[in-house]
């Protein structure tokens, strides 16, 4: 008779369930809920990049230009349509080799990640990043995320 083989992975998997966009369910005194960037908080869809680009509003800066547009508010009978705010990357051939555009792809997602709990759920932010993005260290990269929050928080 064998014994019972007895695993962590229940246990592993209460710390780790998260709710809607990454936010815990329920605090267990562990901080890995709002350290992820899960697929409802990212723009994916050309046409929901489109429509930023075209009906929002657009803050120039240094490191790269902003594009916010805030979703309508639901009725007051209508259940919510999302939960968080969304961002999307775009970062052109122009600014370096792939390499160079990964790099800026997560360095920026990281300072949204990391600051997107203040942030409204109703903004959609584009940010289409400059070559200027490269070489800035992660503070002023984070610093100018934090501007564009609330910027759009302030509207």
């Amino acid at each position: 008779m064998k014994a019972p083989i007895t695993s962590s992975a229940a246990t592993q998997t209460e710390f780790t369930r998260s709710g809607l966009c990454g936010l815990p369910l329920k605090s267990a005194g562990v901080s890995g809920g709002e350290g992820t960037f899960p697929r409802q908080a990212r723009i994916l869809r050309r046409a929901d990049f489109r429509h930023v680009y075209d009906h929002g509003i657009r803050f120039p800066g240094p490191l790269f230009a902003a594009f916010c547009l805030a979703q309508p508010a639901p009725q007051s009978d209508a259940p919510p349509a999302r939960a968080c705010a969304r961002l999307g990357l775009t970062v052109p051939r122009a600014v370096g080799a792939s390499v160079e555009r990964n790099r800026i792809r997560r360095r920026i997602r990281e300072a949204f990640r990391m600051h997107r709990a203040t942030l409204d759920p109703r903004w959609d932010i584009v940010l289409n990043p400059r070559r200027a993005s490269l070489t800035a260290p992660f503070p002023e990269i984070e610093r100018a995320v934090i501007k564009v929050i609330e910027r759009c928080n302030s509207r």
